[in-house]
Parts: structure tokens; sequence; C-alpha cells
């Protein structure tokens, strides 16, 4: 957000005034969207070019840069794209290589933002000491780690700012690829992230030196809030402090629900109003201090004021970017002012986005980077710089920058997370001057006053959380209500440019002609196509949940559900994290049945986040199964959907709960060909079904039983089905070494091609009047930072028949 300081026209002698004049046309609004356009082309590329070409077009784009008009442009753009890319090839190159999977190290570091305390688990942020000690690949680098222990109290040491010596377990940073899912490795490579890990042997950990810097105030001061024990006391401490750890899960879907996950969290406000009471002091102290007039204007003194406050509460938050760009702006404006040169608030975006691509071109990986920036922008262009005296005028401009920002950042925010709230308007209308005005500055005022004297801010962060929790039973009501917010499908490439051009129109002067018709602009984001099958004809899609298993069969009408991947108590859940938002991108709304082929973790622990989100017609497992079931799953169970067949092959009846091998197995039977869900079943049933079977255990596609481990995957077995393609679904460098090598040679043998999940990300095939066809998601969506291909450039096992 801009903040607007002013300063009166009255000058010191000593500091003459300069002829006034626009900012260098390099800073200009021009030059910041070129530099912005050529970074997001760098970085939408598949693969980045070697670092020396690099390096020849950034010396290009800056000899241009140095000419008149379009020129200028281009060369703007060229060097964006170059710094980007060298960002970004550095950033890559930082992350340590594949052979150190699996390898021990002992490590010296501080922990730096704050840990996240679980009930057996601890994960936080490591940077490795850059002496001579560490290891050459990770001196002063950073790392994601887990701390696994069922007794917090030995956890409860890790606070932010210690250092520590670790025995740790390194892998480069590798996340899953599934449609909505977020791709973790974009993030890793955009916060620097070397390595993620766990921590080998918690005994063996030392601390070396206690809790120091600004990290230790943050953990202090979010303690001490978390002390006065008031139920809201975790929304006072992620509005002071950006700590968000103690907010559950109900907490965000109804913030996301209400739209106010942008005002949970530090962000520019928080370092606006911190930067105008440094601006106040710097005045006041001016004031108490005569000396200072002869050298310093009290304006000049009021503008270094804001700008010390301002980095100084960037650098309390970490230098996280929204705080970091309200910093920026600050400092461009007043060196502005300083310098005596009109500027425009259009001006002071284009030289913040400038200055913050100098700085790090890779932020614009981050959703919070569009929006705010793209917020400001729609408001410059479309509400007026000056307003005459009206009544109710504050009221009128407050709900017209409401009514833009909904609508101008509605592409975005479809577009970024897949889903749109309707109540974020009017929940905004309430929540933003009563959080921003009242509550956040009691938050902020408490905290100075804790700082000056230990107790001093409990009464204020009394006073914040009473005031909070005023409102928020209203605005948990409007999260509540079933219209509050909409889940949408993935849309194509060229939905958000028509979206963006609808809203141009749109929000152009009354009497503008075609505005209803732009409306229809918006179809292809809100009701993108969905590509279901036809009558006869189903789709598979395999979903990315690491080492487990999640497959979604749809056919023209109906949606079925074959597992719901891992989950760990208080830790990872692919239900959450992969199924849920996969089933939202594709367009399902519930489900016609979901089927736990046995009560393995890897394969029914995200039950339960999918069951809190899709409403499910029928529930399938084995009998005897931990999972939960309304119907037991018996061989001989048939029954049809739009002209697809389902048939039960596995269990037979009276068949023992064994685990494994009481796997349901799922025959898909269309006019086009079949598939086969095989679960974890092992060489026996494999036999057995081959006995018992025959003719039905040929199929185009078969998942491959219990992701392609020795005790599967029976060559007679491989030989009847006679599959084209054979798809493993297995986490990247899982513990298991699943699949092994020697089971995916005998697919290849067999003449299939086979897939692993770990590598192509989510697969989704269909069976279809074009035959079989298949998509990887890693392959159709390349990306540079893709660390699955990367990895297995030259990988030694046999993907595909020869």
């Amino acid at each position: 957000m801009a903040i607007s300081i002013s300063f009166p026209n009255r000058i010191a002698r000593r500091w003459p005034r300069a002829d006034a004049m626009a900012l260098p046309a390099l800073f200009g609004p021009a030059c910041a969207t070129a530099m912005l356009a050529g970074a997001g082309a760098c970085l939408a590329l598949p693969a980045l070019p070697a670092w020396p070409w690099l390096l020849v077009v950034a010396c290009t784009g800056m000899v241009l840069a140095s000419r008149e008009r379009w020129a200028r442009l281009a060369g703007v753009l060229l060097f964006g794209f170059a710094f980007a890319g060298l960002h970004a090839a550095h950033a890559l190159r930082q992350q340590v290589p594949a052979a150190w999977v699996g390898k021990a190290h002992a490590l010296d570091g501080r922990i730096v933002e704050l840990p996240l305390h679980e009930p057996r688990r601890t994960r936080f942020e490591f940077v490795v000491d850059a002496d001579a000690a560490q290891p050459a690949a990770l001196r002063g680098k950073r790392l994601r780690l887990a701390w696994y222990e069922d007794d917090p109290r030995a956890r409860a040491r890790l606070v932010a700012g210690s250092r520590w010596r670790l025995p740790v377990q390194l892998r480069p940073p590798q996340g899953l690829r599934n449609p909505g899912g977020n791709d973790g490795e974009k993030q890793a490579m955009a916060a620097r992230i070397a390595a993620t890990g766990h921590v080998l042997e918690p005994a063996l950990a030392r601390r070396l030196s206690p809790p120091a810097g600004i990290e230790a105030w943050r953990e202090a001061m979010s303690a001490r809030i978390a002390a006065t024990a008031l139920p809201s006391s975790r929304f006072i401490r992620a509005l002071a402090l950006g700590d968000t750890r103690s907010l559950t899960e109900d907490d965000w879907s109804r913030l996301r629900a209400a739209g106010l996950t942008h005002l949970i969290a530090i962000s520019g406000f928080h370092v606006g109003l911190v930067a105008g009471f440094f601006a106040l002091l710097s005045v006041a102290c001016w004031w108490a201090c005569p000396g200072l007039c002869r050298h310093v204007p009290r304006p000049f003194a009021g503008g270094f004021g804001a700008i010390a406050g301002a980095f100084a509460y960037a650098a309390m938050t970490g230098f996280a970017l929204p705080t970091l760009r309200t910093a920026v702006m600050i400092a461009a404006l007043v060196a502005a002012r300083c310098l005596r040169r009109r500027q425009r608030l259009v001006d002071t975006l284009a030289l913040g986005c400038i200055v913050l691509l100098l700085l790090d071109p890779l932020a614009i990986l981050g959703a919070g980077f569009w929006l705010s920036f793209a917020g400001v922008a729609w408001l410059l262009w479309c509400l007026p710089a000056e307003q005459g005296p009206r009544r109710w005028a504050m009221v009128h401009d407050f709900a017209a920058a409401q009514a833009v920002a909904t609508l101008g950042l509605l592409p975005l925010t479809v577009t970024l997370f897949g889903q749109a709230s309707f109540a974020g308007p009017f929940a905004n209308l309430a929540a933003v001057p009563w959080w921003s005005l009242v509550v956040i500055p009691l938050a902020l005022l408490g905290l100075l006053a804790e700082s000056l004297h230990a107790g001093g801010g409990a009464i204020l962060w009394h006073a914040a959380a009473w005031c909070f929790d005023g409102l928020w039973p209203l605005l948990a009501r409007i999260a509540d209500s079933p219209l509050a917010m909409a889940w949408l499908p993935e849309s194509r490439w060229h939905a958000l440019p028509l979206a963006l051009l609808s809203v141009f129109w749109l929000l152009l002067p009354r009497g503008v002609p075609g505005k209803p018709l732009a409306m229809l602009l918006w179809l292809p984001l809100l009701c993108p196509p969905r590509d279901l099958p036809g009558q006869g004809e189903a789709e598979l899609v395999v979903i990315d949940v690491g080492q487990g298993l999640s497959v979604l069969v749809r056919t023209a009408r109906h949606s079925l559900l074959y597992d719901m991947g891992p989950a760990t108590p208080d830790g990872f859940d692919a239900g959450a994290r992969a199924v849920v938002p996969a089933l939202h991108a594709l367009g399902v709304g519930s489900l016609d049945a979901a089927l736990l082929s046995h009560g393995d973790n890897d394969h029914a622990g995200g039950w339960a986040a999918v069951a809190r989100e899709f409403p499910i017609a029928a529930l399938l497992a084995p009998a005897g199964s931990p999972a939960p079931g309304i119907a037991n799953c018996v061989a001989g169970q048939s029954w049809e959907w739009d002209g697809v067949r389902f048939r039960m092959l596995h269990p037979t009846p009276g068949f023992p709960y064994l685990g494994n091998e009481a796997s349901c197995v799922l025959r898909i039977e269309t006019a086009r060909g079949s598939a086969l869900l095989t679960g974890d079943i092992g060489h026996y049933v494999e036999r057995a079904l081959l006995r018992r079977e025959g003719a039905r255990l040929r199929n185009q596609v078969v998942i491959v039983p219990h992701h392609g481990s020795a005790g599967s995957s029976d060559p007679g077995f491989i030989d009847a089905t006679r599959a084209q393609l054979a798809v493993v679904s297995s986490g990247a460098g899982n513990r298991f070494g699943h699949p092994k090598p020697q089971v995916v040679r005998r697919w290849c043998d067999a003449g299939a091609e086979v897939l692993d999940t770990a590598r192509s990300g989510a697969v989704r095939i269909w069976l279809g009047r074009n035959g079989l066809q298949a998509d990887e998601r890693r392959a159709s969506r390349p990306r540079l930072w893709d660390a699955a291909r990367r990895r297995h450039a030259a990988a030694g096992l046999c993907y595909a028949p020869e």
C-alpha cells in the first residue's frame, strides 16, 4: 500500500529547492511495467538459459536502457528478464544435490523465524553458520527442518534466535504437483531454501547459545501475549507480530471465507502506523533540540524518522514482503519530497516496484506481490485524486475503494487460490476500519509498552482483545454462511487476461458502451470447461499424495474417490493438502462414492479431511478394516454409471482382514477400455486373482500394486494384465525405495509405459473415444524450478517400453 506523508512547502535556506520535475524515466511506470514483464517472462520459462547468456542479455539491456523512448523500455525489459534469471539460477544452484539424500550431518546454526510447535513435532527454519567448520555446500544456507519427538518439553527449548548443534538428514526441496495445489518447490526457491530435512537424534542436539536478536524478541513478545490467557490472544499475536502459529484450521477457513486473510497477518498498514509514530517522535525531538534546526529542517527530520521506523519494523518481521514493500514506498516518497521533485502516487508505486524487483526479483512468485500492487494500481486508476467537500465523503470513498478492489482483484484471487469470497466486501466494510484504526493500534502500543516495562502491555492487549471480540462473532457468522465462498475449477491460461480486460472495461466511466457484453469475458474464468467424460467413457486422476494413494474416477455425471492418501497426527495430511484442493480444481462438488481400499494410513489417513469438505453418498471398505465404512467391498459387487461398469474383484466373501492383502480391487470397464485399481495387494492375492478372474485381469491401465514394492507385481500377474500404462503412486525419496527397479523393469519388459507420481506429479488418464490418453502434471506444465525433472534427468530406471 502506498503511504502519503505531507511536508510543508517552507524549507530552510540551506536546503535549496530544486526545479520541479518528474522522476527520471527509468523509474517511471512504463519502465516498472517493462521490468516486471521481463522478470515474469523469464520465470515462466520451462528452463533457464545458461548463465553466460543471461549475463550478456543483462549487459545489453543496460546499454539499451540508457537510450531514449522505445529502446529504453526494451532495455529495461531485457535487464529484468536476465536479472530474474540470474537470481533463479543462483537460488537453484544453492540447493543441495540429490547425492546428499540419506546422509547424516552435524550442523551449527541459528533458528530463524518462529518455530511451529505441534503435539508430535516442531518445524523451524535454520541458517547454518558460515564458518569453515561447517560443510562447504551448506555454509550460510537456510534449511527447513522438523524435530520429531512425542515429549514437547524437549522441543520447547527450540526458540527463535537461539544457536544449536543439530544432527540432521537432508534432501533437496521437492513438493507435490497437483491441480489446485500449492507449489512447494516454487516457494522453496523464492525463500532460498537449500534443503529440507529432520533432526536425526534429538538426544544429541545441543544448544550453543541462548536466544538473541529480533527473532528472540518476537518470540518473547508472543509468549507474553499468550500469557494473558485471553481466548482471542491468538488473533492479537497475529495482528501485532504476524505470529499465526496458534490459528486453527477453522480460523483460517473463516478468514478465507470472509476475505480477511490480508488483515490478519502483518501488512503494510502496520508499517504505516509505525512510520507515522516515528515521524511524530522525530519531530518532537526536533522541537526539543533547537540546535537541530540549523542542520536538519523539520520535514526532513519527520521523513527520516518515518524511514527509520518503517525499516526497523520491517526488520522486526524478518523483512516480510508486505512490510518491505511499504517501507520501500515510504522511503521513495520521502526521498522525492526531500529532492523537491513532483511525485505522483503512481510514480511512488512504480519506484517501489522497481526497487523491490532489484532487491529480490523472485518476489513476484508470491501471491502477495501481485495482489498488493494490483490493488493499489486499480485504486489509483479508478478513484479521483481529490474530492470536493461533501457529506459522508469518507464513507463514500471507502465503499468505492472496496468495490474497486473487490472487482479488480477477483480475477487474480480466483486464479491464484481457486476461490472467490462473496462475503469479502461486506466483511471488509466492518473489519478494515475497526481492526486497522482500533485493534491494531492497541496491539502495537501494547508491544511498545511491554518493551519499555515488563507487564506494561497487558492492559492494552486486553483492550485490543475486547475490541476484537466485539466484532468477531458477526464476521464469523458472515463467513459461516453457505454463500460466503465458492470454489472454482482450474481455468485455462487465457481466462485471466480476458477477465482483467472485462474489469478494465467495467471500471471505465459511465456512458462507455458495451459494459453488459464485457461481462461475457468472465465466463472462461468463472465457468471453465471441466472436460468431463462422455457416455461410456471414464477419466482417472492419480493424485500426487506422496507415499500413498488416491485416485479420482469420473464418468459423465458421477465421481468416485479411491483412497485419500496419508495423514500423520498433527502433521502432513494429504487429504487436506493434496486431495481436497485437487477435487476443487477439477470441479468436483460431491462424491457419489468413496472407497477405502484398506485401513493403512497411507491410503485412509486423509479420509477425515475429505469427509469434512465433500458430501459422500456411499462409503465402501473391506470387512474388518479399522477405517470407517458404510458397506463392505466384496468380490462380485458391481454397478453401472453413465455406461461405465464398476466391478469388485477382491476380497472374496469370508476373506479375513489381513491389511494389504485385503485391499479392495476395483475394475472399471468402459466402451473404450478398462482400468484396474489394486490397492496394496501382494503376490498371494495377485496369483489368486489370476486363477479366479482370468480375462478380467486384462486392462489397458493398471495402478501398480503396493507402490511398486518387491512383494508385489508377480510376473504372471503382469503378463495377464497386458497393460499399456502402469502408474506407480510413490513419494520422492521414500524410505522404502519404492518403486523397486526390478519391478519397474518387469512392467517395462511386458510392454507397459510406467509413470511414477514422484516424477510425473498427478497423472490424468482418459479412456475415451480417442483411445487411451495420459497427461503428466509436471510434463504438461513444466517449471524451471521442477525438482523432479532436474533430479531425474539422467535416471537409470526404465520408465517407457523399449
